[in-house]
């Protein structure tokens, strides 16, 4: 079994992914809470207009909009047997935007079949179990691979129980296979997943490559980033941070992070020991440009992390002033105690 995106980080060093789906979809027409998912049959065109623009904005890889195509979370629109259809559709739409690339530019891209959360819980405090959720990341898996798929993109998790059972999934198609996990709730995962945690399941499961994406703005996942990579980690570890932190201004979620922003971030991931850098939330065409150019122009150095710290702000900014009041609060109560 080959590895696409390990070859193209043999040759380079590192490698460039794509970044949002839906928020580049919002200014097309998609509508707040309709599934993207659905524009593969229903809007094919605006699908192969998204990849084709981050192509030529220099991304190395293509996630398939396939994000929430499993059949737990297209049931919430009656669409739960629509799995394989619009797996397949996905696969065969990146593959048709990297193919028409390749010839337009003689550069090999790679298709990553992408795979979200179910939305559910296992059990004792939902009812998934594990053989329930392998089946289901079956039918998604499978389809994408049949689709033209060359690696399986397992992303924005939050358990280890939901990765294994994806990673199970994505392995019987024999695609190589990654996850990453969003750790956005005060430097875990919604579930209680640190970094250092996850590092060391990836590499229990044999996971290829492993990361973060999504959370909070690119300080917090540099964060997160850096507990993979200090484990000694030897697989590639993926960024993919959001493009800065979401803001609900005017009855929307907008993103303030400019080009310039996630330039330096994707400079940052990089020196940090990260290899496959991409964005997620709020990312557009415009900004894995100025990452490609970053990345491109500014050779990889020794991490500064007081420069870091300067241009993406403090991570977990609003955690360490409440440990800051925590301990003015207990300092105070220990000198009423003397007195």
């Amino acid at each position: 079994m080959t590895n696409p995106i390990a070859e193209i980080i043999a040759q380079r060093g590192w490698c460039v992914a794509d970044g949002a789906t839906g928020s580049n979809f919002f200014g097309r027409g998609l509508e707040a809470g309709y599934p993207p998912d659905l524009w593969c049959v229903e809007r094919p065109e605006d699908v192969l207009w998204l990849h084709a623009a981050f192509l030529d904005a220099g991304a190395d890889i293509i996630l398939t909009n396939s994000f929430g195509a499993n059949a737990p979370r297209l049931k919430l629109h009656k669409a739960e047997n629509r799995v394989v259809e619009l797996n397949t559709t996905a696969a065969q739409l990146a593959r048709t935007a990297t193919h028409k690339h390749f010839e337009a530019t003689g550069k090999r891209t790679v298709v990553a079949g992408c795979i979200g959360p179910t939305g559910e819980l296992f059990e004792p405090m939902g009812s998934l179990t594990h053989e329930q959720t392998v089946a289901i990341f079956t039918d998604q898996a499978h389809a994408l691979a049949e689709g033209g798929a060359e690696v399986i993109w397992i992303e924005t998790m939050s358990s280890l129980e939901e990765v294994a059972a994806a990673a199970e999934a994505g392995r019987a198609t024999g695609l190589p296979v990654c996850a990453t996990l969003t750790f956005d709730t005060a430097r875990r995962s919604m579930m209680g997943v640190t970094p250092a945690d996850f590092a060391q399941f990836a590499t229990e499961i044999g996971l290829d490559m492993a990361g973060a994406n999504c959370g909070v703005g690119p300080a917090e996942l540099m964060d997160s980033t850096q507990g993979l990579v200090s484990t000694g980690i030897t697989i590639p570890v993926i960024a993919k941070g959001n493009c800065g932190i979401p803001q609900y201004v005017d009855g929307a979620i907008h993103f303030q992070g400019s080009p310039a922003l996630m330039a330096q971030y994707a400079v940052f991931a990089r020196d940090m020991g990260a290899t496959i850098i991409g964005g997620c939330c709020g990312t557009t065409p415009e900004h894995i440009a100025a990452m490609v150019e970053a990345l491109n122009s500014h050779p990889k150095r020794a991490l500064d992390t007081t420069a870091m710290q300067t241009a993406l702000g403090v991570p977990w900014q609003a955690l360490a002033e409440k440990g800051e009041r925590s301990q003015t609060r207990s300092r105070g109560r220990s000198r009423r105690r003397q007195a």
